[in-house]
This record gives structure tokens, C-alpha cells and sequence, in this order.
């Protein structure tokens, strides 16, 4: 058995001015173990995106670094690899939230997916959280929530999380390129 304090964090996949970073809570022990963003097999992470518009065709983890063809960047605000995200501590949102907002300001995309409530409502000490577009920008990107993929997440069916991303997809689409201060 793998023990998740062993396994390094993933790297990102960011560059300058994406159209959208997606962010996850932190990485799963499979994604860790492989170095590959959304790994698990049960994660529906990359057949949502292309479903949802954001890549012509269905990219597999081992190929994650070519979502930055389309706009599109991967990160994780906690960088510790757990089995689920409630093995984290509010501790560990709170000692990451500076360096992440920073790291979002850094690399300036239009918008910041969260990948389920949890990360954004630990950072910002808010529970009321809502779906979709976020009233406050996030680093200066605008702050999009979107349903978690994993595959431990059973609320949304594949269609509905679809139609979440697609969601998104569309606004960016429409919103054309963020404007920046």
C-alpha cells in the first residue's frame, strides 16, 4: 500500500493568460502516484471537458500537459495527495489560500474553475457557496464553481456534469477575453 505523506504533489499545468485553470481540491493517491492529473479511472474529469466543448477530442491523463492547446490549466490548492478531499484539515486550506490566490494572480487566466465547494468555502470562510459564477473575482480571474468529477462524487450524473461545464463553456465563449486591471 501506498502512503499518501510519500507521494509527491502534482505539478501544474499552467502558463500565462488561459482561458480557464481548472482547479482541484488536491490530488488523489492515483493521480500522485502517476504524476498525471485526474489518473483515477473512475474520475470523469477529461470525458466532461471534451463532452463540455473545451477539447476536440477526449485527452487521457497520461497526456494532461496537452490541455494547454485549448486554454485550459490544471492545479490543485492543497498539493498533499489524499485517498478523498475530507482527509484534509481546514488548517491546510488555510496555509495554502495565500500562496494559491497569488499563484492565480501570477499566471492570470480569464476564470478559475474550483472543482466543488469545498476549497473555495475553506479559503473564503463562506458555506453559502453557489454554483456556476462567483459574485467575487479570485486573484483577479473571475471564480467559476463547477461539480467535482471524481469519481467518489455520485451526486451529479455524467450528463449533469456536463452540463455544468458546458455552462462555463459558454460564458467564457461569450465573455470574450478578460480584462485586466
Amino acid at each position: 500500500m501506498i502512503h499518501s505523506d510519500v507521494l509527491p504533489s502534482l505539478p501544474d499545468i499552467l502558463e500565462s493568460g488561459l482561458s480557464v485553470v481548472f482547479c482541484g481540491i488536491n490530488p488523489g493517491i492515483c493521480a500522485a502516484s502517476t504524476g498525471r492529473h485526474f489518473a483515477g479511472r473512475g474520475n470523469r474529469f477529461w470525458r466532461v471537458v471534451h463532452l463540455a466543448g473545451f477539447t476536440p477530442e477526449q485527452i487521457r491523463s497520461e497526456d494532461d500537459v496537452t490541455l494547454l492547446r485549448y486554454g485550459c490549466g490544471l492545479t490543485t490548492v492543497v498539493s498533499r495527495p489524499t485517498a478523498r478531499a475530507d482527509q484534509l484539515s481546514p488548517w491546510e486550506f488555510n496555509a495554502a489560500a495565500s500562496a494559491f490566490e497569488q499563484k492565480i494572480e501570477r499566471y492570470a487566466p480569464q476564470c478559475v474553475a474550483f472543482l466543488g465547494k469545498m476549497a473555495l468555502s475553506a479559503m473564503s470562510g463562506k458555506r453559502d457557496i453557489s454554483w456556476g459564477l462567483q459574485s467575487k473575482p479570485f486573484g483577479g480571474a473571475r471564480a467559476w464553481v463547477l461539480p467535482n468529477p471524481s469519481g467518489l462524487n455520485r451526486t451529479f450524473s455524467l450528463d449533469a456534469l456536463v452540463a455544468a461545464y458546458h455552462e462555463l463553456r459558454l460564458a467564457l465563449t461569450a465573455a470574450g477575453p478578460a480584462k485586466r486591471s
